[in-house]
């Protein structure tokens, strides 16, 4: 039994170096700019895969109290972490631009963001290599980081178990079934009462970035 989140060929991952570059490049051009960067992930497990990669010598992280806890559990389990503080730790007059702000979804177009002045948001999830997802999200910049597996990936795993009967269930199911059945493997759907992840590409931001990146 698989999950099959990103069970689609358009799914393929970068590697996750080059996205981390990239975030610190965000980061310090948004610097220059006089913007606080503000990045979003799901507050448990995706933020913390952030932090865990920041560079504190670019400059101070800060967290949303959502996920500054969740961080504090991996802190206590032993999990290396970079310095950082919640937002209400911040002295009086603060320069934002200089910082990183690391907050869960929800967080985006609340009050709760007047404070840092001028803005630039960015969001890292799987979705992000989607970019009529991107637009949907009204965020500046998407950066692919995914607990999950790509579509390459999941195909190695499913093989490596060698099973004869596949179920799949989470995801795209219909396509993952279609394409092992295609290809002799004796596959079906599993229907369970999961709603699926929010963020899902719609058939039409799938169908556009497939057309621009075959």
């Amino acid at each position: 039994i698989t999950e099959c989140t990103f069970g689609l060929p358009i799914y393929r991952w970068p590697r996750e170096e080059d996205e981390v570059e990239e975030i610190h490049r965000w980061w310090r051009r948004n610097q220059e700019n006089g913007k606080c960067s503000l990045i979003m992930a799901y507050a448990l497990g995706k933020a913390q895969r952030v932090v865990s990669r920041l560079d504190p010598s670019v400059g101070p992280i800060f967290l949303h109290g959502a996920v500054h806890n969740m961080t504090q559990v991996y802190r206590e389990e032993g999990v290396v972490m970079p310095p950082t503080k919640v937002v209400a730790e911040a002295e009086k007059g603060f320069d934002w631009s200089k910082a990183i702000l690391v907050a869960p979804p929800g967080a985006n177009g609340t009050t709760w963001m007047r404070r840092f002045g001028d803005v630039s948001t960015a969001f890292a999830s799987g979705w992000m290599a989607i970019r009529g997802t991107r637009r949907r999200r009204a965020i500046d910049r998407g950066f692919v980081m995914s607990d999950h597996v790509d579509w390459p990936s999941l195909l190695q795993a499913i093989e490596a178990t060698g099973a004869e009967r596949v179920w799949a269930t989470h995801g795209y199911t219909e396509a993952l079934v279609r394409y092992l059945r295609e290809k002799g493997q004796d596959a079906a759907a599993l229907s369970t009462q999961f709603e699926g992840e929010q963020d899902a590409a719609t058939e039409s931001e799938v169908a556009e970035d497939a057309v621009e990146h075959p």
